[in-house]
């Protein structure tokens, strides 16, 4: 017999910052947890209990990654951006497409160091976007085509699996990583409409996947066999992202928006929440470029 899933309540650990919070990343080399203020071309990081922005001067900053070299890659508008030190802005500069209609919206660092990079329309078209992977020469090649909202991504603790989400498909895919490559791409759960988008994910050490629920007000954690073990619940709806951090990787951090909602409405909404869990998370996997 499976029991009731456990159920935890996360709590603020920022004021609400940031408009449209997403992409939250833990890596000891900026000194805690870090994400986007995606519309406001912003990285934010967290570093006890204050927040320091770093403005970038794009219109999108879309998701951050940690790169080999001490310094980050970020994600912005319609292609990616290097910098060489944590705090430093910017220099070089790579254009993905020419399409002004698409932009950046989530992805994340391969077991081999090639970053992958989706995106999605302004309007959320169906086949607006893809998925792109980029090389530690900084060559880009498509991988997933014709996505809506692309969405989190994530590896198994082995590397063996993919774990995917485009959000329109109101489901998380995973796909077999083998070689280097994606393949045998199949639904893992699928999201009733009712309990929300599935938006960002992670994955933690024992193999589980943690999704997001934009317009849920939830992140739910699921066992590798696609068993629903754990509900945390926040307290708005527009749950964008999650990650694990902290000094032992068992605190998930939980990123939110007040994307479209008026200036009374949800007051917390735009701020990090977090709980502790019984799960740990994997170090993050920094990019090879």
């Amino acid at each position: 017999m499976i029991g009731a899933p456990v159920r935890l309540r996360a709590e603020a650990v920022t004021d609400a910052v940031a408009h449209h919070a997403e992409g939250p990343v833990w890596s000891v080399g900026w000194g805690g947890l870090r994400y986007v203020d995606l519309e406001a071309g912003s990285l934010l990081t967290l570093r006890g209990d204050r927040v320091d922005r770093l403005e970038l001067g794009e219109r999108v900053a879309a998701f951050v990654r940690p790169r080999r070299n001490g310094g980050y890659v970020v994600a912005v508008e319609r292609g990616i951006a290097l910098a060489d030190a944590p705090d430093a802005l910017p220099g070089a500069r790579i254009e993905l497409w020419a399409d002004r209609s698409v932009r950046m919206n989530d992805g994340t660092v391969d077991p081999d160091g090639r970053l992958l990079a989706g995106g999605m329309a302004y309007d959320a078209r169906p086949a607006g976007s893809a998925v792109y992977r980029i090389d530690a020469r900084l060559r880009p090649q498509l991988v997933i085509p014709g996505v809506a909202v692309s969405n989190g991504v994530g590896f198994s603790p082995d590397g063996s699996r993919c774990y995917y989400v485009d959000s329109m498909e109101r489901r998380v895919d995973v796909l077999d990583y083998h070689g280097g490559e994606l393949g045998g791409r199949r639904p893992f759960v699928d999201i009733p409409e009712a309990d929300g988008l599935p938006d960002g994910l992670t994955v933690s050490a024992d193999g589980s996947v943690w999704v997001a629920l934009w317009g849920g007000g939830a992140v739910l954690g699921y066992g590798s066999d696609g068993v629903l073990h754990t509900i945390v619940e926040v307290p708005v709806a527009q749950v964008s992202a999650c990650a694990f951090g902290g000094d032992d990787l068992n605190t998930l951090f939980i990123t939110t928006s007040r994307q479209g909602l008026g200036a009374a409405a949800e007051a917390q909404a735009g701020s990090v929440f977090a709980v502790r869990t019984a799960r740990r998370g994997l170090p993050v996997t920094a990019f090879a470029g």
